[in-house]
């Protein structure tokens, strides 16, 4: 009896944001214009994004199974059984990369737990475009993710990272829901001392894109308009 080989998990990256499909490379393009199944964050952007894409097949024609926040940890292997049947499969996340601060790192890990080959496609990544943009240490950083959302222990949080960024000469990466944004700023301006440096990104890749990085001294007298708007905070101090 001929033993299946199994397929290829493809992680594709998607846009920040906007609709410039120049901004995934060619390459990750015709990978994506081959497969018609993909494990998704969220259905309805991924259809969208496929037809961004141009992707040649009809979107009632491509298999898509979603994979978010609200997944139990058992449906995962019913992701899982197209791979293991011989079918490669997209991983595509809302936006940016799959599996970094992103749901989709639980079936990675799976595939990787069942010999199932994994390749990571090129496109763009909000946590290495705000790293690269901002100046600060790029050979020793850490993302957090998501500061609590209390404001004492946000503060406290701020200061033990900025305690930890002196002492190890190190970048911290951090995000908030948009809406929420303001308030970790006013918190970061509270919380930090003056020279401590600060990279605040925001809508990278779109047209409204805006990245500069001071001294808490000089935010605190210039402060941005980020309300509502994705960004990505970096902290050096």
């Amino acid at each position: 009896m001929t033993q299946t080989t199994s397929g290829t998990l493809y992680l594709i990256p998607a846009l920040l944001g906007g609709e410039d499909a120049a901004l995934i490379p060619h390459a990750t393009r015709s990978v994506v214009h081959r497969l018609d199944r993909f494990v998704v964050e969220n259905a309805k952007s991924a259809r969208q994004f496929l037809k961004l894409l141009a992707h040649p097949l009809p979107l009632q024609q491509i298999g898509m199974q979603e994979l978010n926040e609200h997944t139990p940890a058992n449906a995962l292997p019913a992701l899982l059984q197209p791979l293991l049947a011989g079918k490669d499969v997209g991983l595509l996340s809302e936006a940016g990369c799959p599996a970094v601060a992103d749901p989709g790192a639980n079936l990675v890990a799976l595939a990787h737990a069942n010999n199932i080959r994994v390749v990571p496609l090129v496109g763009p990544s909000s946590i290495l475009l705000a790293l690269m943009a901002s100046g600060l240490n790029g050979q020793r950083f850490a993302f957090h993710g998501y500061l609590p959302a209390n404001q004492q222990e946000r503060e406290q949080k701020i200061a033990e990272l900025e305690k930890e960024s002196k002492a190890r000469d190190m970048t911290q990466i951090f995000i908030e829901a948009p809406y929420r944004n303001q308030q970790l700023l006013e918190s970061l301006l509270k919380s930090c001392k003056s020279g401590t440096l600060l990279g605040i990104a925001t809508d990278l890749t779109l047209g409204s894109e805006t990245i500069a990085t001071r001294r808490i001294a000089d935010w605190r007298g210039a402060l941005p308009e980020i309300h509502k708007r994705p960004t990505l905070f970096l902290l050096k101090g």
